[in-house]
């Protein structure tokens, strides 16, 4: 579901998250347009995936709004919030596969129950995704059977099958060893190519620098720093970011 270039697609005001007397998010206004990737890096503990889990409400804001297409979806019934939760995909660190599940089940299994696809409709999306990610030959496998790249890539099909505005990607490739981590950001990059507009929580600082056109530097619960890949990498404009950055590269 591809949108019109520079349409909001997610506004997020004066968002701020708590847990407790711990504040993880202080104070974040920022706009994802479509078609856009954005990259939010930065250290440990910097309220990335809490922020990240505030875009579809999956954690609650304290304070502020995420508006979604328009929706405030801070101020909205359960019901409501979970329609338009559909049009968000999500790819955490773990897959979340059903484990007696199939692959090509575990990607029908939205599509019929909550998007009321016909069953060949529904069989002809899996295989077709199952294609896009590479793993065509894996459709009557089950996940145990797969190696956590495979598995992961079977969770991004799995997100795409409900035709989602926007792609949340969790530290993607955290969970996975390294010699499986370039199948998943190739997977990754081709649908960015494709012009999906995507959220990526990521520590793969190569993989933001070709990717993103942006990047948001979060730390200590703030967004410090954003700008254009080039300009991030080569000269990042806070001191904060720059000693990031000396960690991560060198």
């Amino acid at each position: 579901m591809l949108k019109e270039q520079n349409q909001t697609i997610i506004e997020v005001q004066h968002l701020k998250k708590s847990f407790g007397e711990n504040v993880i998010l202080k104070d974040i206004s920022e706009t994802v347009k479509a078609g856009q990737v954005i990259c939010v890096i930065g250290p440990s503990g910097a309220g990335k995936s809490t922020f990240l889990r505030c875009l579809n409400v999956l954690e609650a804001p304290t304070s502020g709004k995420v508006l979604f297409e328009g929706n405030d979806l801070t101020g909205i019934k359960e019901d409501e919030l979970n329609h338009l939760r559909q049009k968000m995909g999500m790819v955490f660190q773990s897959f979340n596969l059903f484990p007696n599940l199939t692959v090509l089940d575990n990607l029908q299994l939205a599509p019929l129950k909550v998007r009321k696809l016909a069953a060949d409709q529904a069989k002809e999306q899996a295989e077709k995704l199952l294609a896009q990610v590479g793993l065509a030959d894996k459709a009557n496998d089950y996940p145990a059977s797969l190696s956590g790249g495979q598995q992961q890539r079977v969770a991004i099909a799995r997100a795409l099958a409900m035709d989602p505005a926007v792609m949340l990607f969790d530290e993607p490739t955290s969970a996975l060893d390294p010699e499986m981590v370039g199948e998943v950001l190739k997977v990754m990059r081709d649908l960015a190519n494709s012009g999906m507009t995507m959220v990526v929580v990521t520590h793969e600082m190569g993989f933001a620098k070709e990717v993103a056109d942006q990047i948001w530097f979060m730390a200590d619960g703030y967004i410090q720093e954003k700008g254009k890949p080039a300009d991030f990498f080569a000269n990042p404009q806070t001191e904060r970011a720059q000693d990031f950055l000396s960690k991560m590269l060198n």
